[in-house]
């Protein structure tokens, strides 16, 4: 047993002896690390409307363009993108809201950007479709909310998951500032008496593991794909369109840098301070 997990088994004990409730415990848990690991540093620099300037990069943290309107244009392109990802994921559809698992889905300038105002609203940008999903942030609070390690962050700055170690405590989907994580209250292998598998509507990519019942789940930035040097799903569905520009934000010469630099951006809750790595032209 690694030192976090038996820290949070001892929040988790004390708490359950003094009758706190289990949102404390994640509470004390995410403070102590926050604490720990900025110094009183980040927190205090972040601004309200912004993320304040941080250190000089370092490695690779792989990143996300996506040209809201090239997406609303194109006829099509969001259901495209999201069918690629979730056959490529073995996504299941359980076929209701409340079950839902999003690693890629769309929704209005309204939910997507809350932090934003919306008074005296422009239309044209609140009848675009803005496709999310995990950002992939450069300081993700779900990582510090963890307590087995079952979230974190790959030498390419991907925030990965490993199934096996999750618990299903679901601190990391309270940590989330974005609502990008789902938590299979379903088994997703259940099957028909004939075999078949009931919540999914294509053949099985046997590449990618099934989950089950009680595991948290999220995008990976199709970090199996990366290793072979492919594109992930949603971008090579995108084809020649631009609507989706991948690569290394903190390679200057990357096209992605230079999307960045020559386009204005938006991220979803820059109040966070999680330092978001998906990117919205607009």
């Amino acid at each position: 047993m690694d030192v976090k997990r038996r820290k949070f088994l001892k929040i988790a004990g004390l708490s359950a002896v003094a009758g706190v409730a289990a949102p404390s415990a994640f509470n004390m848990l995410l403070k102590g690390d926050a604490v720990a690991s900025s110094g009183g540093g980040h927190a205090e620099k972040t601004e309200n409307t912004g993320h304040a300037a941080k250190a000089e990069p370092k490695g690779i943290q792989y990143g996300l363009v996506i040209d809201v309107k090239k997406i609303t244009h194109t006829k099509g392109l969001a259901e495209k993108c999201i069918d690629a990802c979730h056959t490529e994921h073995n996504v299941p559809d359980f076929g209701n809201p409340k079950d839902e698992i999003k690693w890629l889905w769309v929704d209005d300038y309204e939910h997507s950007f809350p932090e934003h105002s919306h008074h005296q609203k422009n239309d044209a940008l609140h009848e675009m479709q803005f496709m999310l999903l995990c950002n992939h942030c450069e300081k993700p609070s779900c990582v510090r909310a963890c307590p087995t390690k079952a979230t974190f962050k790959n030498k390419d700055g991907i925030v990965m998951m490993d199934y096996h170690r999750c618990i299903g405590c679901r601190f990391c989907m309270a940590a989330c500032p974005y609502g990008a994580r789902s938590f299979n209250w379903r088994n997703p292998r259940e099957q028909y008496a004939n075999g078949n598998f009931k919540f999914y509507k294509k053949p099985l990519n046997p590449e990618f593991p099934t989950r089950m019942r009680g595991v948290v789940e999220k995008c990976n930035f199709c970090a199996k794909r990366l290793s072979k040097g492919m594109m992930p799903s949603c971008v090579e569905a995108c084809g020649n369109t631009g609507a989706m520009v991948f690569g290394d934000i903190n390679d200057p010469k990357s096209e992605i840098s230079k999307v960045l630099r020559e386009n204005y951006t938006i991220q979803r809750k820059p109040a966070s301070g999680t330092y978001p790595s998906v990117f919205y032209i607009i």
